[in-house]
């Protein structure tokens, strides 16, 4: 006979199953040693005969309980399968939900290297740190360069101003300028690829909890 029972209740169990067939693992003795002059298993300290009915019995509790862990999970995943969440960013599987959200925040099986935005983020935000910092530097060497062709074009009379040539200088530093070169206009990108992400993972969240919550399982 089968049993519906919510996905969120379905998680849950499956859970307190993994921690429960472990534990009757770790906890039952299926082999042990005797002597033919003892009535008792070394290690247990009980009759043979009961020895072998708990062995037998742990064994079949074992396997019921990974059974059962096995229908849960299936279900789930075909659950997962079959179901739909709508966010603003399109309509998803929860089996695509999740491991979209699980690529976007580098907890898949890539660890990390398969999260394309994120890396693509920090691409744009270091590239564009290191060229503004690389501008900064070469504009602050002319500008030094600059202050010395006036001293050596003016002397140290600042009277003679407006006689001297200045205008070489000037020419000098617009030719040499070092610029910005940004025709995606960068920060523009970081900025909408952040909102994307942060909106999409909060919508992935919410409606995976929400579908979780509100559909039910078949367990056979």
């Amino acid at each position: 006979m089968s049993e519906k029972i919510l996905v969120t209740q379905a998680l849950d169990e499956r859970d307190l199953l993994v921690k429960k067939i472990n534990d009757k693992i770790a906890k039952a003795s299926f082999v042990d040693t005797i002597k033919p002059n003892e009535d008792k298993v070394y290690a247990k300290r009980i009759d043979k005969a009961e020895y072998a009915k708990e062995a037998e019995a742990a064994y079949q509790q074992i396997n019921d309980l990974i059974r059962r862990f096995q229908l849960i999970d299936a279900a789930i995943v075909e659950s997962n399968a079959k179901t739909e969440v709508n966010t603003s960013y399109g309509t998803f599987t929860v089996a695509g939900a999740i491991s979209l959200r699980s690529r976007l925040r580098g907890m898949d099986a890539y660890d990390g290297e398969a999260d394309f935005e994120g890396r693509l983020k920090n691409k744009l935000n270091h590239e564009y740190s290191e060229r503004v910092q690389f501008c900064d530097m070469k504009n602050g060497q002319l500008q030094s360069t600059a202050e010395s062709m006036r001293l050596s074009i003016l002397g140290r009379d600042a009277k003679a101003k407006d006689d001297k040539p200045l205008g070489v200088v000037d020419a000098y530093m617009k030719e040499n300028t070092t610029e910005l070169v940004d025709p995606l206009d960068v920060k523009k990108k970081v900025d909408m690829l952040e909102e994307k992400r942060n909106i999409l993972l909060t919508e992935l969240d919410t409606q995976i909890k929400v579908s979780n919550a509100t559909t039910f399982i078949e367990i056979a």
